[in-house]
This record gives C-alpha cells, sequence and structure tokens, in this order.
C-alpha cells in the first residue's frame, strides 16, 4: 500500500512519529520512506514544527514545610509526657509498680506510635488531595492552552520541497488557504549575497490546447530569515504544479515578466486534501 497517496493516513502517520509512538519497523519503514518521497519527508517536518511548541516543563515542588513541624509536635507531646522513675524499695509493692509502668510506658510509646502513623496518615490523604486537585487546575489550563495552540496553527492544504540542481533541500515551504499564509523555511547553508534577493515564483501548468501559455507569476521577494511569511491569496496557489526560487537584483524584479536571474531551487507543489 502507497501512504503517499492516502493524504489522510499519511499525515497521521507523520504526527505519530514526530511524536515518537511510531517504534520499531514501523518507524523505520516511514523513514525510509520519507528519504524517497518529498510528500513524507515534508509532512514529518510539518508535525516536527507543530509540536516543538507544545513541550512543557513542569517545575519541581519542595514539600511542604507542614509535615516536619506536626511530626516536631508528636515528638515533643511525647516527650513531655515522659514520666521520670521514682525510686521506691524493693519490695513485692515495688515489683508490681515497675511492671504497672512498664506496661504504661508500653502503652504510651504505642499511642504514640499511633498518633503519628495517623498525623502521617492525614498528612499524606490531605497531600494527596491537594496534588490531585493541583493536577485537576494544570490539566485545565494545559488543556486551553493546548487548545489555543491548536487553534493558532496553521491549515496547511499545500506543500512543497524546494531543492538545488544536486537534490539538495534548501526551503520546506506550506501554504494555508484560510489564512492567505505561504510560509517558507530555510533549510540548507545558502545565503544569498548582500546585493541580491530570492524571488518566489509560480510556475505554470500545461497550457490548454489553443491557448498562450501563461508565464510564470512571483510570489514575493524573500527576506533574510529563517522562516519566511509572504501573504498569498488562495487562487494565486491552487492548481499551481510548482515552486522555484530565483536569484534576482536586491529587492527582486517585477512579477509579470518572469524571473531574470537564474533559478536556484524549485520542486513540486503537493495538496495534502483528500
Amino acid at each position: 500500500m502507497n501512504i503517499v497517496n492516502r493524504p489522510e493516513l499519511l499525515e497521521q502517520i507523520a504526527a505519530s512519529y514526530a511524536l515518537g509512538t511510531l517504534r520499531g519497523g514501523a518507524r523505520r519503514r516511514f523513514e525510509t520512506l520519507a528519504r524517497e518521497s518529498v510528500t513524507a519527508r515534508a509532512q514529518a517536518l510539518i508535525w516536527q514544527e507543530r509540536l516543538a511548541s507544545l513541550t512543557e516543563l513542569q517545575a519541581s515542588e519542595a514539600p511542604s514545610a507542614n509535615v516536619w513541624k506536626r511530626i516536631a509536635n508528636v515528638v515533643e507531646g511525647q516527650r513531655t509526657a515522659a514520666v521520670k522513675p521514682v525510686a521506691v524499695a524493693d519490695t513485692g509493692l515495688a515489683d508490681r509498680l515497675r511492671r504497672a509502668l512498664g506496661l504504661w510506658r508500653m502503652g504510651a510509646v504505642t499511642a504514640g506510635a499511633v498518633a503519628l502513623v495517623a498525623v502521617l496518615t492525614t498528612f499524606n490523604l490531605g497531600r494527596q488531595v491537594d496534588d490531585r486537585d493541583r493536577q485537576l487546575a494544570d490539566a485545565k489550563q494545559g488543556n486551553a492552552a493546548l487548545l489555543a495552540q491548536m487553534k493558532a496553527m496553521p491549515d496547511v492544504q499545500y506543500v512543497a520541497m524546494l531543492a538545488d540542481d544536486k537534490a539538495a533541500n534548501a526551503f520546506l515551504v506550506t501554504f494555508d488557504p484560510h489564512r492567505q499564509t505561504l510560509m517558507l523555511k530555510r533549510l540548507g547553508n545558502y545565503r544569498e549575497a548582500d546585493d541580491r534577493s530570492l524571488q518566489l515564483w509560480a510556475l505554470p501548468g500545461p497550457a490548454a490546447e489553443g491557448a498562450k501559455p501563461a508565464g510564470p507569476r512571483s510570489l514575493g521577494v524573500l527576506g533574510g530569515d529563517k522562516v519566511i511569511k509572504l501573504v498569498a491569496a488562495p487562487g494565486a496557489v491552487r492548481d499551481v504544479p510548482a515552486l522555484a526560487v530565483s536569484l534576482e537584483p536586491k529587492g527582486g524584479v517585477r512579477g509579470d515578466g518572469g524571473p531574470t536571474g537564474p533559478v536556484m531551487f524549485s520542486g513540486a507543489l503537493h495538496s495534502t486534501a483528500l
């Protein structure tokens, strides 16, 4: 089964790969597919970008000082209740008193131990309730933040991997038609000179029989940032078979005349919709 032809399944597998839940042979098969398929590789990169901002670190929390205070109170209470031995004549009555005193002490120690266990049990139960309430509050807050992040995620419906003539990847391009946003992420080490600009072009498809062939349309001039954002209407990208990046004079050239400089990178534009 070729999952590249099933975008929904490919996206699910790419998401599992990015999350790290894709294991064993399935993970190795997807990595092999990603090396051979631009679409699979692009989906994996997209999901890695989506999930990169969701990582949260939970700060460590020191134990409450109340537990030590409660234990100290119990120990101090036992120390105060301790009775000093009383000198009694060595008679039968003295033996009975000593035995009674020993039993009393044993009972006092046992009662103290029971009290200490009760205090610790009460504290642990209270701690568990507090922890549960805090976890529920954190979960609600985390879910709200996750929902907000998910809503802010781009609805990527087109993707392209632009590479040079040696098949070295240079740009990952995604398009969200709802937000009319083209996002380009630089993947390679190529940087244009200060007096030059890179310009993105939509390459035309085959002309209909008898129709005049259309020329490339400019989609914008690229800045030098690692991630570049361009505004494009859905009609400017829909039905476009491929994209290209040319090297132009600083600031780019007119968009209706086509590129004037060499084409540095190009690649097919794929739809992620079913």
